[in-house]
């Protein structure tokens, strides 16, 4: 069934925010350098002009000062300098003497009036100064006249420059740079599209071997290398997958057997009805020594069906437990008293050690459960005239559990995985003794549930250890928030 489109799906693709962040990161500092560039223009031009300015104007300033132009009013070879300085500039030049007046002017429009200008007045104070009008396109430079050595302002030159250019040449700057931004954007885009699908392919090649895997198409590992991180999620998926195939493995191996130890139970007792019912005048011992079998195969049958159900109420959520404060010595006590008729049929030796009196919250039932698959595993699995030692201790926070045997043992390469559900050690041994290999993990599950944790030491043939710890106070994931 093909996929619907959501455009929520497509802005939340990696591909396509990386396509963004390679167009952002590309896109906005070239923008912006083509608009900060013209500004840089326009004010490095502008102050060129001002410098340039102040140096034609000390040139014109010591002509003026040598001819006494202030005072004569006239001098041909500094008007001529001052209308040819003026037509260069495409402005106006106008020299003003002490009293603000007007003497010369190439505009030939304001000579002899009063000039009374707050840049002109500056001037006066020995301070060169400039205004630049962006919008009628004209810079004005203020430059006192004073002779040279003597710090009295005798004039004021006042240049005028025509700064069309500048515009002129930003409106190149600016079609020029709107076709290369063009260019670029286009060029950015392209790159994006094809950078942003290479950085996402090993994702989409990390997600089709995991779909083929999960579809039954490939049973190969996944091995997406492309990357460290592809690399990594690669390594990881297939220790998934391994554990599932092991898991998988495991629970076919286990549906087998329990379909084999129910139906076992049940062909026996109909054998042994049928052979009831098929005799007349059945002696009472025979009679009472079948019954007695089929009572032991309805006990078996009981004990497969007890372990499926604990494990489906184990997997149920931390609301079904029923937390309180328990008597951990007499609750040990109690089910070792329970199991004392089944060592004493293995003639093993049961043997409880306890440090201090342990009160801790816990649910009674879940609890008891996991304490008894430990002793109980280690009454079935032990030799004959061996030992069970079960010791209790606590301090201020934990509750600590021992249980220890003197039997045969666990493989080292089977130890990682006895906590598995449907896994047995020894599926013979086990199916003897009517295991169903669910017994280790209930109990972890149970201790799991109290916020615990539990480890087992085990040398083969010599015996194995098990280790629980769970806190005395029980403590919900609300409040561990």
């Amino acid at each position: 069934m093909k996929k619907k489109f959501k455009l929520k799906d497509f802005f939340n693709s990696l591909r396509v925010r990386i396509a963004a962040l390679i167009l952002v990161l590309g896109v906005v500092p070239c923008t912006i350098f083509a608009f900060s560039f013209m500004a840089v223009y326009e004010k490095r031009s502008v102050d060129s002009d001002v410098t340039e300015l102040v140096a034609k104007g000390q040139v014109l300033n010591k002509q003026i000062i040598s001819s006494g132009y202030l005072n004569q009013h006239e001098s041909e070879l500094v008007d001529d300098q001052i209308e040819m300085l003026s037509k260069s500039y495409s402005g106006r030049i106008m020299v003003v003497d002490d009293t603000l007046t007007i003497v010369k002017d190439t505009f030939q429009a304001d000579e002899g009036k009063t000039i009374i200008w707050g840049n002109v007045v500056k001037a006066f104070q020995d301070k060169t100064t400039s205004l630049y009008d962006d919008e009628n396109n004209y810079l004005v430079v203020t430059i006192p006249i004073k002779a040279e050595g003597d710090d009295t302002v005798l004039g004021v030159l006042v240049l005028n420059k025509d700064m069309n250019y500048i515009d002129t040449n930003l409106e190149y700057f600016q079609s020029l740079s709107i076709i290369l931004l063009i260019i670029l954007y286009v060029l950015m885009i392209v790159v994006a599209v094809v950078f942003s699908y290479r950085f996402v392919r090993p994702l989409h090649k990390f997600g089709r071997a995991v779909s083929d895997v999960d579809r039954g198409i490939s049973q190969e590992l996944v091995e997406v290398e492309d990357y460290t991180e592809t690399k990594e999620l690669s390594e990881q998926m297939n220790s998934l997958l391994n554990r599932m195939r092991v898991v998988d493995e495991s629970r076919q191996e286990f549906v087998s057997n329990v379909s084999h130890e129910l139906k076992t139970p049940l062909t026996s007792m109909k054998v042994l009805a049928d052979s009831l019912n098929g005799q007349e005048d059945v002696p009472v011992e025979l009679y009472r020594e079948f019954m007695a079998d089929i009572g032991d195969e309805i006990e078996r049958e009981t004990k497969i069906i007890n372990d499926l159900l604990s494990m489906v109420k184990l997997d149920k959520a931390e609301a079904t437990l029923n937390i309180s404060p328990v008597n951990m010595n007499e609750l040990i006590e109690l089910v070792l008293k329970r199991l004392k008729p089944i060592a004493e049929k293995q003639h093993v030796e049961l043997l409880f050690e306890s440090f201090r009196p342990v009160i801790a919250e816990v649910d009674e039932v879940k609890i008891t459960l996991a304490i008894t698959n430990l002793v109980e595993n280690g009454i079935k699995y032990n030799k004959e005239g061996g030992w069970v030692h079960v010791s209790l201790n606590s301090d201020h926070q934990y509750c600590y559990l021992k249980v220890e045997d003197s039997g045969m043992g666990i493989p080292q390469e089977s130890i990682e995985h006895i906590f598995e559900r449907f896994y047995r050690v020894d599926k013979s041994h086990s199916r003897e003794i009517g295991g169903t290999g669910l017994g280790l993990a209930i109990t972890r599950g149970a201790v799991s549930l109290h916020r615990g944790d539990i480890k087992v030491h085990s040398v083969e043939g010599e015996g194995t250890m098990f280790d629980v710890r769970f806190p005395l106070n029980y403590i919900s994931k609300e409040a561990r928030v």
